[in-house]
C-alpha cells in the first residue's frame, strides 16, 4: 500500500483528476480522505493593543555603527 498527500482543485463540475501515471492499466483500490484547505486570514493589530503603547519617551535614542 504507498499514500500519496496533494492539494488539488476540484473543477466547476465537481470533478476532481488525479493521475497516477506509474500504475497506467491498473486495476486500484482507492481511499480517498479529503479536508477542505481553510483561507488564512490575515492577521491585523487590534485597536486595543495599538492604543495600549506610546512613543519612546526616555533619551534619544542612537544607533551605533554596523560594522
Amino acid at each position: 500500500m504507498q499514500t500519496i498527500q496533494t492539494t488539488a482543485q476540484v473543477d466547476e463540475k465537481g470533478i476532481l483528476q488525479i493521475q497516477l501515471p506509474e500504475h497506467s492499466g491498473e486495476k486500484l483500490d482507492i481511499l480517498l480522505v479529503y479536508q477542505i484547505v481553510q483561507k488564512t486570514q490575515k492577521r491585523q493589530w487590534s485597536q486595543r493593543f495599538l492604543s495600549t503603547f506610546g512613543s519612546w519617551q526616555g533619551e534619544p535614542l542612537e544607533r551605533e555603527l554596523q560594522s
